[in-house]
């Protein structure tokens, strides 16, 4: 970043010197650069968490609203799934349970990339979705409601202790699109874990064997949450504090009539884009949450 400050410094000086303006845009594009580069240094400064740096792993599950949650799940899976692309990331929708009329009642997708759970852990909680329902033939407004739990994926056995007597792994044949020849045989597994009751299952894969390597990695994911929010609890009842459990809070409202605005409960970001977030520019939000933690963190001296 230095080197490339330099460049430009020197750049601007000597078309200052010579008195062209032929390097002006070469200029703004080095300072733009510069800029990023400082945000970028910006928004690393803020993952302090245990698991920041790890891959990520997203279950998306419709709430109150019938068809239309389902199609919000959707909706945001894509919303999602644009911003890893936008990014570079890897987004894997790893197992889905489609609505009886559209969209789907749960999902579950991997995130793999730099800081993929430290940029999206604050999605976790509650999503709602105001808008004139495209399944209503009378074109009522309508309020959907989704919720988004994160969790970082684990690959080390001793992150998380799983004992093989805890586990009943069935399998199935997938139903997924794009599953035409898992359908012919028994390749989705599902992953019961008797201890906690933590059901898991993945049919993305045409392989049996890769279909259970990927639930184990949710089921390790799954395992890890619970405990954060089990201690979470505890360090509440010390304080004596009113727990806030995550997928009750409603953390992030989206109203698309009769005015477009997203707003995040939280933070109080809010953008009249709707159409921009929806499609995948989220960084503003996500970074707006990331700074608000960190105050929250500082002032109970977690940090």
């Amino acid at each position: 970043m230095l080197s490339k400050a330099e460049d430009t410094a020197i750049l601007a000086q000597l078309a200052e010197e010579e008195g062209s303006g032929t390097e002006a845009d070469e200029i703004a594009a080095g300072l733009k650069e510069v800029e990023r580069m400082i945000e970028e240094q910006e928004i690393m400064r803020l993952f302090s968490g245990e698991y920041d740096s790890h891959n990520g792993i997203m279950h998306i599950n419709a709430g109150a609203g019938g068809t239309e949650s389902c199609d919000w799940v959707d909706m945001l899976a894509r919303m999602y799934g644009r911003w890893a692309e936008q990014h570079g990331y890897s987004w894997e929708i790893i197992d889905r349970t489609p609505g009886d009329e559209a969209g789907s009642r749960s999902l579950t997708a991997s995130m793999t990339g730099d800081h993929a759970y430290g940029r999206l852990h604050g999605e976790r909680g509650v999503h709602r979705l105001v808008r004139i329902s495209p399944f209503d033939s009378a074109s009522r407004r309508h309020t959907s409601f989704a919720s988004v739990d994160v969790m970082p994926e684990v690959e080390a056995a001793d992150e998380v202790e799983i004992s093989p007597d805890d586990l009943k792994i069935d399998t199935f044949r997938a139903s997924t699109a794009g599953g035409q020849h898992v359908n012919k045989t028994d390749s989705a597994v599902r992953i019961t874990h008797l201890a906690t009751g933590i059901v898991v299952s993945c049919q993305n894969e045409r392989s049996q064997h890769k279909n259970r390597a990927f639930a184990m990695r949710v089921l390790r994911a799954r395992l890890l949450d619970l405990q954060r929010q089990e201690q979470e609890k505890k360090l509440a009842e010390l304080r004596g504090e009113q727990t806030e459990i995550a997928w009750g809070h409603q953390i992030r409202s989206y109203v698309l009539h009769p005015y477009q605005m997203v707003k995040d409960h939280r933070t109080e970001y809010q953008t009249a884009n709707a159409g921009a977030v929806l499609n995948g520019q989220i960084d503003e939000l996500l970074e707006a949450y990331l700074r608000y933690d960190m105050e929250l963190r500082a002032k109970s001296g977690a940090l």
